[in-house]
């Protein structure tokens, strides 16, 4: 799929744009906690934002016993070793639940929506999955207290037969000899896609159904990958080695965006969420994935989600010659240690993720174990009994570094566990390269737009082939809000551009990503002007649907565009008609190589007035083509038909009583044509502007087979105001007329 684009372009516009109100969905605000544990009959409360910050701490004594009788005043909070005012507390007994609680509401189901960036499942797969019922309404949130949340993150995509089943019979021994009536264990799993088995639940059948709908033969083996050595790869036969260095970060991308929307799903649960994640490890290329990674982190730890990742390869043995299941190593680096060193090297790599998972999120990583009891057993420890702090930090910076947490105890002898630290929130000024192009993916992807940029767009259609048509875009912002800083003696701005144009199936057919750089003398001259962005696509006739995020990148105000976008098959039209380009900018543009663009004519480009506002000073230009018009006879004289104002007829119905006369008299040139063609301007049902009738006799757009049209008429001569513009299209040979109309706007 090709498609072209030109620089911005500074338009008058017709008025300061009014503001943007913008509704801010928010965290769920509840008044802070008071002083000690609550008593049984009163539901402890908290105040969540973005601001507030919550810190699970374990108390334990010398025996490895949880502490508890413990106040507010016995702890103290430092956030680098600044003092920290402790703003809600409270202390979470799960050991004394005597009763089981079934909820109704889904708390995961939103997590199989597929994220940004994660693969879609195919037809097949996605017939067998298991529904996953629609989310309800949130529940409020101390429902939830003294409870222990367990999600079952079963990573199909790395883990071999033997590993999942290993895995998920650890799940079952657990569910049938060990479930408590505090726990709520839910279950997921990632193949093709992120999956729910089994939402939140203490029915131990359920969880037991869930368990045994796990297949460990039907996961697609999206396998960990490592970048092609010819010294140390398996000599499989092939002329080369491949390298798959590519495919194996996109694998790790998926696998930490599932784990970032599970943390999104549960963050509106204030209580501590464990998550079992059963991986066949994780394997980085360097810096690639850091940037995900630290997002996964971020949203965990904000969610008070901790991650205890599971190797289930468990103890490998590394033999030399490699495994008997792989082909013996080509090359030298069997006898020179090479290829020992690098299988080390991969297991530590993929082992280092999890830990850096488990860790950064206040959850512990399992290697070199056959056996997974030893995981559930430190879930069971570190949310046996745990304390809740919060508060908000005294660092106002929204810098997105790191922040590390210490907790103190002003009673000797106990030993704290606790996470380490989070990451800040970042603004715009503060984000680098990578966050920037996720949020700018992340909005192209969601369903509620950002609109606190106004955009707007249009677009059309001229046919280059029976089955392929030129389809240019244009879309303005205004100037007014389009922030600008000095660089010496010129204002600049930078504003990116990123879009997509799906297909009734979805499937992305054009792909839009651009940064355009303004530099101007003077910001003023802009505001009173829209900022216009041309592009252009080449597409078959069809319907589509077109969304494109502008974002200013001064203060990082974003907005979108979304519209249906409907390409016609004129060909089976009587009338061979293009849209029609109103436009009131030309400026000479050299031609592309390879590239037929119908608005480049005789070295002029013609820029399209997407906001059809002129003033009276300027130009402006009708132009559309008419396709394979019928060839007239010698003698034809034609007939013309009455354009004057009220509902038009329809396209393809005759001109008149008088069919079109071939005649006798010399066959007519190969690029015959006899099309008529005018403008009218109308303000109610009163004309106002009438062009002379233009007749073209010749095709002059040969290579479309094409007559292209172009007329310009002077604004000056209308009053200020709105009009309705009807262009009157005729092919006089054939007898068939068009009328489409589109609405003006003259300004002093």
């Amino acid at each position: 799929m090709r498609y072209h684009s030109r620089p911005p372009h500074l338009l008058p516009r017709r008025a300061p744009a009014a503001a943007v109100a913008v509704l801010m969905l928010g965290a769920l605000a509840l008044p802070a906690g008071q002083a000690e544990r609550p008593s049984a009959q009163r539901t402890p409360v908290f105040r969540s934002g973005r601001d507030l910050v919550v810190v699970n701490v374990v108390v334990r004594d010398k025996s490895g016993a949880p502490v508890r009788g413990l106040t507010r005043d016995d702890f103290a909070v430092f956030e680098d070793n600044r003092p920290q005012t402790i703003e809600s507390f409270d202390l979470e007994e799960l050991d004394a639940v005597t009763g089981r609680l079934e909820i109704a509401d889904s708390l995961l189901a939103a997590a199989a929506r597929p994220a940004p960036g994660a693969a879609r499942a195919p037809a097949g797969e996605a017939a067998k999955a298991a529904e996953v019922p629609a989310p309800l309404p949130s529940r409020p949130v101390a429902d939830l207290r003294d409870r222990r949340l367990m999600v079952l993150f079963f990573d199909l995509s790395a883990m071999e037969p033997d590993q999942l089943a290993r895995a998920v019979q650890s799940g079952r021994d657990y569910v049938t000899a060990r479930l408590s009536p505090a726990d709520l264990i839910g279950v997921v799993t990632l193949g093709a896609s992120l999956e729910v088995a089994q939402d939140f639940t203490s029915d131990r059948a359920l969880l037991l159904a869930a368990l045994d709908q796990i297949s460990p033969v039907e996961g697609p083996g999206f396998a960990a990958t490592a970048a092609a050595d010819a010294e140390s790869a398996a000599d499989t036969g092939n002329a080369f080695t491949a390298d798959d260095t590519e495919f194996g970060i996109f694998s790790t991308d998926r696998r930490l965006d599932a784990l970032r929307s599970l943390a999104d799903v549960l963050a509106g649960v204030e209580q501590k969420k464990s998550v079992i994640y059963f991986s066949g490890g994780m394997t980085r290329q360097g810096m690639d994935n850091q940037a995900a990674m630290r997002s996964v982190i971020d949203r965990a730890v904000r969610a008070n989600m901790s991650i205890y990742a599971a190797d289930t390869r468990g103890l490998q043995a590394l033999p030399a010659g490699g495994e008997a299941s792989q082909a013996s190593a080509r090359g030298s680096g069997a006898f020179s240690g090479q290829s020992m060193r690098g299988a080390f090297e991969s297991l530590s790599s993929s082992q280092d993720s999890l830990a850096t998972l488990a860790e950064d999120t206040g959850g512990r990583a399992f290697f070199d174990a056959n056996e997974f009891g030893e995981v559930y057993d430190q879930v069971v420890k570190d949310t046996t009994a745990y304390y809740l702090l919060g508060y908000t930090s005294t660092n106002p910076a929204s810098d997105g570094r790191y922040r590390r947490i210490r907790v103190a105890l002003r009673r000797p002898g106990y030993k704290l566990e606790h996470r380490s630290g989070y990451y800040a929130p970042r603004d715009f000024s503060h984000s680098g390269r990578d966050d920037r192009e996720q949020q700018l993916q992340e909005h192209l992807l969601s369903d509620l737009s950002p609109t606190d940029l106004p955009v707007h767009g249009l677009a059309g259609y001229f046919r280059l082939k029976p089955n392929r048509y030129f389809v240019p875009m244009s879309f303005i912002v205004p100037g007014s809000q389009v922030q600008f800083s000095r660089a010496s003696d010129r204002e600049r701005a930078t504003l990116d551009v990123l879009g997509v144009i799906r297909d009734p199936q979805q499937r992305i057919v054009g792909w839009i990503r651009d940064t355009v750089r303004l530099t101007v003398a003077a910001a003023e001259d802009v505001r009173r002007k829209n900022v216009q962005y041309d592009t252009s696509f080449e597409l078959p006739p069809g319907r589509y649907a077109v969304k494109l995020v502008i974002r200013e990148n001064q203060l990082g105000t974003v907005g979108s565009f979304e519209t249906p976008l409907v390409v016609p098959d004129i060909e089976r039209q009587r009338l061979k008609v293009s849209s029609v380009v109103l436009a009131s900018q030309r400026h000479p543009a050299p031609a592309k190589k390879g590239v037929t663009n119908p608005l480049l004519r005789d070295g002029q480009l013609l820029t399209a007035n997407v906001a059809r506002v002129v003033t009276a000073a300027q130009p402006l230009y009708f132009f559309f083509e008419v396709y394979d018009p019928a060839k007239p006879g010698a003698d034809a004289p034609g007939a013309v038909p009455d354009a004057r104002p009220g509902p038009p007829p329809a396209t393809g119905q005759p001109a008149g009583p008088r069919a079109p006369q071939t005649g006798a008299g010399a066959a007519a040139p190969l690029d015959a044509a006899r099309v008529l063609a005018s403008v009218a301007c109308y303000r109610g049902s009163q004309r106002a502007l009438q062009t002379p009738l233009v007749t073209f006799d010749r095709l002059n757009a040969a290579d479309r087979g094409a007559v292209a049209v172009q007329i310009e008429i002077d604004p000056g001569q209308l009053p200020p105001g709105p009009y309705t513009c009807q262009v009157n299209i005729v092919d006089d040979a054939a007898g068939t007329f068009a009328f489409p109309r589109m609405p003006l706007y003259v300004r002093r």
